[in-house]
């Protein structure tokens, strides 16, 4: 038994007694000895994978995901470069279908996934329809009332006095019915045309080479570079042609260049 001493006490006539004695278990630990507690804690969360890219997202890592989610039919339009529904929507169903979590947001996981069951985009993967940057115009181009026309980036520039005006994504013929290359003139301009030899509208025509024409093609709207002209130049985005139709004039100049 441990002892604690030092205090005496008065009695009543006067008379000291003996110290207080409070006696305590042996070895009873002291609050700061308690040991601690012996139950495992928790292990931590593990953190989620950090987000690549979310909707409302732009720009060409988008083109790319896009790209890549088509080559295995998650995704059937663009790639437009913008993270939109049909994107968000596409991805969720890539996660779900593999067991991850369906945010439709690309994280770090999801991508390598993907980047394992797909294959380097090319450059027309990643613009099948339209958007991308024109290149440098043609010299040629530089004067006067001109459709410049560039085979190498794919697109079509309207410009005036070397300015250009619009500029607008473009296709070309197969292989088989190559686009003539050269300086020519738009020598007639129709409406309404409708091919007598394929007998396909070609809305917004204007003629400069024999049967070739640059004009509006609902194919090329509807398919992109996966489809090609029978030699003329198609354009997809109908308000541009027709205001492209509105400018131009008869004898105006037509480049077409690489």
């Amino acid at each position: 038994m441990a002892v604690l001493g030092g205090c005496t006490v008065q009695g009543p006539d006067g008379e000291q007694q003996s110290p207080v004695r409070i006696e305590l278990p042996s070895g009873t630990p002291s609050p700061k000895s308690a040991p601690p507690d012996d139950k495992p804690s928790a292990p931590a969360a593990p953190a989620a994978p950090a987000v690549l890219w979310k909707p409302g997202d732009k720009g060409r890592d988008i083109r790319e995901l896009q790209a890549r989610l088509r080559q295995i039919a998650w995704l059937f339009d663009g790639p437009t470069g913008v993270y939109d529904d049909l994107t968000e929507r596409a991805v969720r169903g890539f996660q779900g279908k593999r067991g991850l979590p369906k945010t439709g947001r690309t994280d770090r996981v999801t991508w390598e996934r993907l980047l394992k069951m797909t294959r380097e985009p090319g450059r027309w993967d990643l613009y099948l329809m339209g958007g991308q940057p024109a290149d440098a115009p043609d010299a040629r181009c530089l004067t006067g009332r001109v459709l410049c026309v560039s085979k190498e980036s794919r697109t079509l520039r309207w410009m005036v006095d070397g300015r250009t005006e619009l500029t607008v994504p473009v296709r070309f013929g197969s292989e088989y019915t190559p686009t003539r290359e050269g300086v020519f003139s738009v020598y007639w301009k129709s409406r309404h045309h409708v091919s007598t030899l394929y007998d396909s509208p070609m809305p917004y025509a204007m003629f400069f080479s024999g049967g070739q024409a640059v004009h509006y093609s609902s194919d090329f709207a509807a398919r992109g570079y996966a489809g090609a002209s029978h030699g003329c130049v198609n354009v997809a985005d109908e308000p541009a042609i027709r205001e492209i139709f509105a400018r131009v004039r008869t004898g105006d100049k037509v480049v077409v260049h690489w």
